[in-house]
């Protein structure tokens, strides 16, 4: 079955995350991290059952369909807060103490500022989910050998992007009050990446006290729901 998608660079380039050199400065309090804020969504949707892949669709299909979905949320979800990730507000590519570099096609490693390495991101997927020879949408057409592969560099870049916006924009997401739409859709992408091995968790470890976080709430609002259909007003 063939889904639907919405729609030079390329991804045989790295980008690695390493500490600066620099002695790291003191931790600021992670503001994503308190509970008010944690447990803010846009819908208490079961997730997992979401990213399964369902019985009657190919895998590559599904890996397509849902990547190209992601790319979309998250460039959407970026813009939002673009106006204040600017060269000089961010001239690292930073999460945290780690610090990113884009690698172009001769392996030359390139230090930037975090709103250039956001338009590296975008400007690769977007020229990679739009080609029909790697994200095929004719019916027929075969993904290439690869795509597994290039799926996987497009879903850690993605999650790069997802992490610098809590990292350093999260006061300007709560003040947008958009927070709880960021919230859903890292819960979404995390337990997508983690359901088909996406991602190396050494990647992800960044952002596990939030993951952490994430599903704990998810487990409460859970049992608040099973909660309220057995409850019996008489």
């Amino acid at each position: 079955m063939r889904l639907k998608r919405n729609g030079s660079y390329t991804l045989n380039r790295k980008s690695k995350g390493k500490p600066n050199g620099k002695k790291p400065a003191p931790e600021e309090k992670k503001l994503y991290l308190e509970p008010e804020y944690t447990k803010s969504r846009i819908t208490d949707f079961e997730f997992k059952e979401l990213v399964m892949l369902p019985r009657e669709i190919d895998l590559n299909e599904w890996l397509a369909s849902n990547t190209t979905t992601f790319f979309h949320h998250i460039n959407l979800q970026y813009s939002t807060i673009s106006e204040f990730c600017t060269g000089e507000s961010c001239q690292t590519m930073a999460v945290c103490n780690t610090q990113y570099y884009w690698y172009d096609e001769r392996g030359k490693k390139i230090k930037c500022t975090a709103p250039q390495y956001v338009d590296f991101v975008m400007s690769s997927v977007q020229k990679l989910v739009t080609d029909e020879d790697v994200f095929p949408t004719k019916y027929g057409k075969e993904f290439p050998n690869s795509f597994e592969s290039l799926v996987k560099k497009i879903c850690k870049y993605l999650f790069h992007v997802l992490a610098h916006i809590y990292s350093s924009h999260f006061k300007e997401t709560l003040a947008l009050e958009l927070h709880g739409h960021l919230n859903t859709l890292y819960t979404h992408f995390i337990l997508f990446i983690r359901e088909f091995n996406l991602v190396d968790p050494k990647e992800t470890i960044i952002m596990d006290d939030l993951t952490e976080l994430s599903r704990i709430t998810i487990k409460i609002l859970k049992l608040l729901v099973m909660e309220m259909k057995s409850w019996d007003p008489c």
